[in-house]
């Protein structure tokens, strides 16, 4: 285990010498007319390739913190870069993805992939990215339903259509917000093992909001435990299981004391 603001050097094997994509420094959030201090000196950096995950109890400012790094919301104090450059609003390479897949009902499944770029560039500017949006349904097993409408498919293929409109941009990083929490359970261990299949296929860079500790320590390379608001790093856990994960890991000893450890510090708070 790690405490926030140690060395990047301490991260996984073959994690921390890669460069940083997304950096946050001293980060902070007040809703002024509440009189609501949210987060408090928020310090992340996520390096090319990584999947890190974040945990904390309801009202600890995991919305707040996911909606600044995505754009949606400015911080009251401190920086959000990413590749460099500032985030000041909502960018074509950040992906977001939700606990609903939020599909237009009256869109085909490519048609909702490409949807982003409709919006952005056209509906030329769409129907040109056809070929890579029907890679990307390929890439998540649904190949033949690039012509089907969303009351036709299942929960969990909803959530794949939404991973593909996600992918669609080519971002630079994934940010979910508990994207697979309203399925049920062995549809998400399903979904779980396909997101961690496709972010290592894309090489991608995760960020992840989530309630579930089996889902956090199954998934990532490190795992930020949140205190109570305002909503600061009380803790970092380092995975330290191998890759590819399986859902076998479950039942391991080492598996088992992860959970325990990050029960342990959202029980206390994560104050350390």
């Amino acid at each position: 285990m790690m405490t926030a603001g140690t060395a990047q050097s301490e991260l996984p094997a073959g994690l921390s010498g890669r460069p940083v994509v997304y950096e946050l420094r001293g980060v902070s959030k007040t809703y002024k007319r509440r009189n609501v201090h949210a987060l408090e000196k928020i310090d992340l950096r996520l390096t090319e390739g990584a999947f890190w995950g974040i945990i904390g109890s309801s009202g600890c400012g995991k919305s707040t913190l996911l909606k600044i790094m995505s754009g949606q919301l400015s911080q009251s104090e401190g920086s959000v870069v990413l590749s460099g450059k500032p985030v000041t609003g909502p960018r074509r390479d950040i992906g977001l993805m939700f606990q609903q897949p939020t599909l237009f009902p009256s869109r085909t499944s490519i048609e909702n992939v490409v949807l982003p770029i409709e919006i952005r560039d056209g509906k030329e500017a769409a129907r040109a990215k056809h070929d890579a949006a029907r890679a990307l349904l390929e890439l998540v097993g649904l190949k033949g339903f690039e012509q089907v409408y969303p009351n036709e498919l299942s929960g969990g293929m909803a959530q794949r259509v939404a991973i593909c409109r996600m992918l669609i941009t080519q971002p630079t990083v994934l940010l979910l917000d508990e994207p697979f929490s309203a399925l049920d359970e062995l549809s998400r261990d399903f979904m779980d093992m396909e997101l961690q299949r496709i972010c290592k296929e894309l090489n991608a860079t995760a960020f992840l909001v989530t309630h579930s500790i089996p889902e956090a320590v199954i998934l990532s390379d490190v795992v930020s435990v949140m205190s109570p608001r305002p909503g600061r790093i009380g803790a970092t856990v380092i995975i330290d299981l191998p890759r590819p994960r399986t859902l076998d890991m479950m039942t391991e000893p080492r598996f088992g004391a992860l959970v325990r450890e990050i029960r342990g510090l959202l029980d206390k708070g994560a104050f350390l």
